[in-house]
């Protein structure tokens, strides 16, 4: 399973937050009625969260654990009011008991909120990061990168690490109440009392709010509409995805501002199995694409061959996202978007890959959801 680590900043709100088994990002509302790219970036970390995903927390250079998403009516993420997906709102006062998180005014700026508790339980003790760095290098990308984000997300390979060194380093006083947070479900009743339809999250105001036309005017908004649609349609043009993450760093050793980031990244498992059988790789442009984004998309295709497939290409499906494919873009792609690779040794079989799809996508407004067209 994947895991979310959610910075804080002060002891105070971690106590707090794992008493209540409710995260929320807090967003700061401008007066231009419209979301930031930032906003909609969040947005798109919400719409990928899965029940059963691990939940962290971080302050002061220690992670603390352990706990997993769990769904409550709605799901395990959902609005804190209704339509907090719109760049405005009502005033406090008039919102209030329509809001699952409601203490202040400050709670307007928690739009998404996600549920979680104990797995087993949320310890005391915390991890120094240069220890849980240390405790396996290998499996930890992600988690380098955590410096000034509100949250990230860990795949299946760097959660494990962070959840066994956490588990290790809490196991003689793993049910020693003394070294456990305190927990509390009233807030959680106060959810399910709320919920209806209109707590539910999707991607169609992000989207509507982004539009012009039958275009999107930011990535951010494509990136939330399309993990939405995938996650909600598992036989759709992008398939069936168990893992998918938003930004994922394609070279977690550069400083902080150079880093590749392709814009989704996922992973699929054999069906009962916890073995991964395809990667994904989607890289998004808002107009047209250029030749540019074949090159970029390759570099991305190689990286998830040498980190992740370890020399199998078969096991990549990559996806190019865009307005419109000009005839120079769909002739580089057929001309530089394959690989020949060779696997095997008894005996050794060489295979050519030519898994880089180009997809078309387009607005539509009655719908509030984008459309997609392969082309050829």
């Amino acid at each position: 399973m994947a895991g979310y680590i959610f910075t804080l900043d002060s002891f105070d709100s971690l106590k707090e937050i794992i008493k209540n088994g409710i995260y929320s990002t807090n967003l700061k509302i401008t007066n231009k009625n419209t979301w930031g790219t930032h906003h909609e970036g969040t947005f798109a970390d919400y719409l990928s969260m899965s029940e059963g995903d691990n939940v962290y927390f971080f302050i002061k250079r220690k992670i603390y654990g352990v706990g997993k998403l769990i769904n409550i009516s709605g799901g395990c993420k959902i609005l804190n009011f209704p339509d907090a997906d719109f760049p405005q709102c009502k005033e406090f006062g008039e919102l209030k008991n329509q809001m699952v998180l409601n203490k202040t005014q400050f709670n307007l700026g928690n739009r998404f909120i996600c549920t979680f508790e104990g797995a087993p339980n949320f310890y005391k003790q915390g991890i120094d990061m240069d220890d849980v760095l240390e405790s396996n290098p290998r499996a930890f990308k992600m988690l380098r990168v955590l410096w000034k984000l509100s949250f990230i997300k860990i795949d299946d390979i760097e959660n494990k690490a962070l959840l066994d060194v956490i588990l290790k380093s809490n196991e003689s006083k793993m049910f020693d109440q003394e070294n456990i947070f305190d927990t509390s479900i009233l807030l959680h009743d106060r959810l399910r009392e709320l919920y209806n339809e209109r707590y539910k999250v999707t991607s169609e105001n992000i989207l509507e709010n982004a539009s012009s036309g039958d275009s999107i005017k930011h990535e951010m908004a494509i990136e939330a509409g399309i993990i939405d649609y995938i996650k909600n349609n598992p036989n759709g043009k992008f398939g069936n995805w168990d893992y998918l993450s938003h930004q994922v760093v394609a070279s977690p050793f550069k400083p902080v501002d150079y880093m590749d980031k392709m814009d989704i990244f996922g992973y699929k498992f054999i069906p009962s199995f916890n073995t991964v059988s395809k990667y994904l790789v989607l890289e998004i442009k808002k107009d047209n694409a250029t030749v540019d984004v074949i090159h970029q998309v390759m570099k991305y295709v190689d990286w998830v061959n040498q980190e992740n497939a370890y020399g199998d290409y078969d096991m990549i499906e990559a996806f190019i996202v865009a307005k419109n494919f000009p005839v120079e873009v769909i002739e580089l792609k057929n001309s530089i978007g394959r690989r020949v690779f060779t696997k095997g040794r008894r005996p050794p079989k060489t295979s050519e890959w030519f898994n880089l799809k180009l997809m078309k996508y387009s607005y539509n407004k009655q719908l509030k959801k984008l459309l997609f067209e392969e082309v050829e």
